[in-house]
């Protein structure tokens, strides 16, 4: 399955990116799609059968799936 997680800045995303290296986890980073909005306008683009694998940090803003026409929704970060 294909995930989209999205960050509130670059770091985050490098981050995050780096995590999925260290796990063993498919990852690249990307252009967020134009369907998902985005703070830093970067996401990761995460291969993946367990969404719960996905690294989350402070700087995690959602996690959508891949789906046929568009992206579901499946985390996002609570609003301080």
């Amino acid at each position: 399955m294909i995930f989209i997680a999205t960050f509130y800045s670059h770091f985050g995303a490098m981050r995050c990116k780096k995590e999925c290296d260290k796990a063993g986890i498919s990852a690249r980073l990307m252009p967020v799609p134009r369907m998902l909005s985005s703070s830093c306008g970067t996401c990761v683009r995460i291969e993946s059968e367990d969404a719960e694998r996905i690294p989350r940090t402070e700087e995690s803003e959602q996690i959508a799936a891949e789906e046929a026409g568009g992206y579901r929704i499946l985390w996002k970060a609570e609003e301080s």
